[in-house]
């Protein structure tokens, strides 16, 4: 619990706090806190830190190499629109914890009447017996994926 003594400074038991620079500091003390960006408090060692403008702030040490992001294929059907369902993980002490029930997508090269050649799909086992009972066509037309792209 933080409290409000004097504008833009707040005192309480917390490790870091964040404020705006109060406009009655020093010129001593803002050149220092521009360079560093924080304060550190003479009476506890906490590190106080505030908003500095865009301009004054010092640029980020970067590593040269970022992380590529992949694209991750969605564990959802796209002829039947399964998705995963959120249950509990029940233990023997009746502790309850969220967990995830995936879908079970499998790839699956099914073979597609009207364009005469096998397309690779990623489907649930349950859209895979509906293509069985329906046909590939209607179920694809129902669902609205076109299959000349696959």
């Amino acid at each position: 619990m933080a409290t409000l003594a004097t504008p833009g400074v707040l005192l309480g038991n917390t490790s870091k706090l964040c404020f705006r620079r109060p406009p009655h500091l020093s010129p001593k003390l803002k050149s220092v806190s521009l360079e560093l960006g924080f304060v550190t408090s003479q009476l506890s060692g906490i590190k106080i830190s505030y908003n500095l403008p865009d301009v004054a702030k010092p640029n980020p040490i970067s590593s040269p190499f970022a992380p590529v992001l992949q694209p991750v294929a969605r564990r959802i059907c796209p002829f039947t629109g399964k998705k995963a369902n959120r249950a509990n993980k029940v233990s023997f002490s009746n502790h309850k914890t969220k967990k995830l029930q995936f879908v079970n997508l499998q790839y699956k090269k099914v073979w597609w009447e009207a364009g005469k050649r096998y397309v690779k799909l990623r489907l649930s086992t349950k859209a895979l017996k509906t293509i069985e009972k329906n046909g590939l066509d209607s179920v694809a037309k129902k669902a609205g994926i076109d299959l000349r792209k696959e």
